[in-house]
């Protein structure tokens, strides 16, 4: 019989399996905030950097120059962003791990960077893509549809890691996780979308806090997504298959 657990639900199994090891989940999820700190400070000193070269040329060299530090700071802005990313899934995946074996050890910076190994990287990096060009697709029609595909390919990520332990050969088709997250989250948008919203809230706080609001928000988020998922496969043909793990 399927049994959804509400958002209440749901925040409460994370704040229980959180429960005397914030200090863990707060080292675990610290990387991506300090790469986005280094992102940003490279950005800046770039612009900085190109802005002062800006004032030893001509017209037409400060129109090049302006192109270069657009260039830059995209290319700066693609490549942390990808980065950070990647990280966040790992931590994601560590999340998942931990609620399904809440004694399990944390190593932060192993778990963090566990994307970037030959079981995970390929299939994350094409899952990455692929999700961002059909997104992509879809909002050139309008905001709203890619907002709703973003939502639907939610869960790719977690269906990969999960496909990756079942799968004999290790074999798993990025594109057969999206259509598979694609159908799990059919019925469960909303909710989802409801369940981002209400984190509004303390991510002000966390901007009022200077940011330091965040070391807490971060793991909290990542472990509730985390939950968010597991309580989906409990309710699918995942549940049996993943019992053992």
């Amino acid at each position: 019989m399927e049994r959804y657990k509400s958002r209440k639900e749901l925040k409460a199994e994370v704040k229980e399996v959180l429960r005397g090891r914030w200090k863990e989940a707060i080292l675990l999820s610290a990387i991506p905030i300090i790469l986005t700190i280094i992102g940003v400070a490279i950005t800046l000193l770039s612009y900085s950097f190109i802005q002062q070269r800006i004032g030893l040329f001509s017209d037409i060299g400060t129109n090049i120059n302006r192109y270069e530090s657009s260039y830059t700071e995209d290319f700066w802005s693609t490549i942390f962003g990808a980065l950070s990313t990647f990280i966040a899934i790992g931590i994601s995946y560590t999340f998942l791990d931990w609620l399904r074996n809440p004694t399990m050890r944390i190593e932060p910076v192993k778990q963090a960077f566990q994307i970037f190994t030959k079981k995970y990287f390929l299939g994350t990096f094409l899952i990455y893509i692929f999700t961002g060009f059909f997104t992509l697709l879809w909002a050139f029609l309008f905001i709203v549809p890619g907002i709703i595909k973003t939502i639907s390919y939610s869960q790719a990520y977690f269906i990969y890691k999960d496909q990756k332990i079942l799968t004999e050969n290790g074999k798993v088709s990025a594109l057969d996780c999206i259509t598979e997250s694609r159908k799990m989250m059919d019925g469960h948008k909303w909710e989802y979308f409801v369940l981002q919203l209400s984190f509004i809230g303390w991510g002000i706080l966390s901007i009022l806090s200077l940011g330091i609001g965040f070391l807490w928000l971060k793991p909290y988020v990542y472990c509730i997504y985390a939950a968010f998922y597991n309580n989906l496969t409990e309710n699918s043909h995942f549940d049996e298959s993943l019992d053992d793990f």
